[in-house]
């Protein structure tokens, strides 16, 4: 009777913990998306039916007329900001009330998410100071020979499949490549995943973006019990890998910058200059001055760092170099019009693929540029409020941990912005056509103070990939390639396609 009785309370109590936030949304007058018990209003999230991404586009479109809809990410109330007036208020104007992503639930990173991408307050902002001067035009410029090897790679490897006459898998294609210049740029080491098709480095990248079922559930009791889940990690299996190759890398180095001008090079820049220093984000005195933050930038830090650098530098890069290869072969006039500006472009240099040469290549940067608002790798951007916070607009206050989705695909995709949004038209991107507006709401890099730190080093190894294969190639539709392929559902933070995107590389003629 006694067991009956406390299992009885044990519910009760779950149940009321449950839902103690459920009228968040209605007490503020604010359109919501009514939530269940444990998985709030997100249960296909947590299902794999449908990625964040596609989770958020859908209530984006559902409420056309809304300038915010509230959600519940299991017990949590959440925001999807449709305005872009108020996301602009959330990225930049009103930014230091939302500095966190908040992507990870619990109070606590595990180590190797202590880089800039995950890191919250002023380990993030001392991170940031740090690393920006590592991501100049000159220290681009001095990398770019690490492409140049890469891109005849894959070169060959397209030709081999051109000459047998068999279609490839452009995602895999370009993920090999991408791996090789972020192995060869982020490590100092030569992946070759182009030529070796059980290379570790191109496991390392699949292992990294595993996210299954099991992955789900650790989530969902993160996001119930933020304060009891702390010890359950997401990347424990691949930590030490990471973390013993750095201090081996170093080692081998002698501690020093050995002029290979990757990654790990900057980092030991970074790092020669002692302790990280600077104003607190997060800890102010009684009159409102900042105080001091101090972070060594210890191995740990270094690893997590290079680890963000492998997994957004590949993964971003091959999924939208990929979708723009498959948007080409469907529109053959606008493949036409890119492989003239290459050409163009190359004669002036000898043919070879250089830094100013990408640079040079204007009409293909906006073709790139369009494939990434019509399937931005980052579908959505995610903010947290860290203090109290009213929206002006609406005269709607939120408080503390509110975390704000951003739904990006679906504002590159919204009719009310872009004309025939559906169609494939890299002229969007003329500097006489892209205006404010269709700009405040392109996004495909974040904006703001938490924008992609490597948003010119992505566009530069995605474009010279590019430009490698459509200067030999021509590509088009396989006989088993969909014009719309589904999105991988059980992708987390970076978009995917399900089953790859095959397709026949011609060579071209000239």
């Amino acid at each position: 009777m006694i067991f009956l009785t406390i299992l009885l309370v044990g519910i009760v109590l779950l149940y009321l913990y449950n839902i103690r936030n459920f009228d968040y949304w209605k007490k503020r007058g604010v359109t919501y998306v009514k939530p269940m018990l444990f998985v709030g209003s997100t249960v296909d999230v947590y299902l794999q039916k449908k990625s964040v991404t596609q989770y958020a586009s859908e209530v984006y479109f559902k409420f056309p007329n809304e300038k915010m809809v509230g959600v519940f990410r299991s017990t949590n109330p959440g925001l999807i900001v449709r305005d872009p007036e108020i996301i602009k208020r959330i990225l930049i104007t009103d930014f230091y009330y939302f500095y966190k992503r908040g992507i990870m639930p619990g109070k606590t990173l595990e180590p190797i998410l202590r880089n800039l991408f995950f890191a919250e307050g002023d380990l993030w902002r001392l991170l940031r100071q740090r690393l920006t001067p590592a991501f100049t035009s000159g220290k681009l410029k001095a990398m770019f020979p690490l492409i140049t090897e890469r891109a005849e790679k894959l070169r060959t490897r397209t030709l081999n499949a051109a000459l047998e006459g068999r279609a490839i898998d452009a995602r895999d294609l370009m993920a090999r490549y991408t791996t090789d210049f972020i192995g060869a740029c982020g490590f100092g080491l030569d992946a070759d995943s182009l030529n070796d098709e059980n290379s570790a480095f191109r496991k390392l990248g699949v292992d990294i973006f595993h996210f299954g079922l099991r992955e789900n559930v650790k989530l969902l009791l993160k996001d119930i019990f933020p304060e009891l889940t702390d010890n359950i990690t997401f990347f424990g299996r691949l930590e030490d890998k990471i973390i013993d190759l750095v201090i081996d890398i170093q080692k081998q180095r002698n501690y020093q910058p050995s002029k290979r001008n990757d990654f790990i090079d900057l980092m030991l820049e970074c790092k020669t200059k002692g302790k990280m220093v600077g104003d607190s984000i997060e800890n102010f005195d009684k009159s409102g001055t900042p105080k001091e933050a101090k972070v060594d930038l210890d191995d740990v830090i270094m690893a997590a760092q290079v680890f963000v650098f492998f997994a957004a530098g590949f993964e971003t890069s091959s999924s939208a170099t990929s979708f723009t290869l498959h948007q080409l072969a469907y529109y053959p006039e606008v493949q036409k019009k890119v492989q003239q500006d290459i050409d163009k472009v190359l004669a002036k240099y000898d043919d070879k693929l250089c830094y100013d040469a990408i640079k040079e290549m204007t009409y293909l940067e906006w073709t790139f540029k369009e494939a990434l608002r019509i399937f931005p790798s980052l579908g959505y951007l995610m903010r947290t409020c860290v203090k109290p916070y009213t929206f002006p607009e609406l005269n709607v206050t939120i408080d503390e941990d509110v975390r704000i989705l951003i739904p990006v695909q679906a504002l590159h995709n919204d009719p009310q912005y872009w004309t025939k949004p559906e169609e494939f038209r890299p002229e969007r991107f003329r500097p006489d056509e892209f205006n404010d507006v269709t700009k405040s709401i392109y996004l495909p890099f974040g904006e703001g103070p938490r924008s992609c730190i490597g948003e010119r080093l992505g566009i530069m190894q995605s474009l010279a990939g590019l430009a490698a294969v459509l200067s030999r190639f021509t590509v088009e539709p396989a006989p088993n390639t969909k014009r719309h392929p589904s999105v991988e559902t059980r992708a987390d933070v970076v978009q995917a396609i399900d089953g790859g995107l095959p397709l026949m590389f011609r060579e071209r003629k000239k």
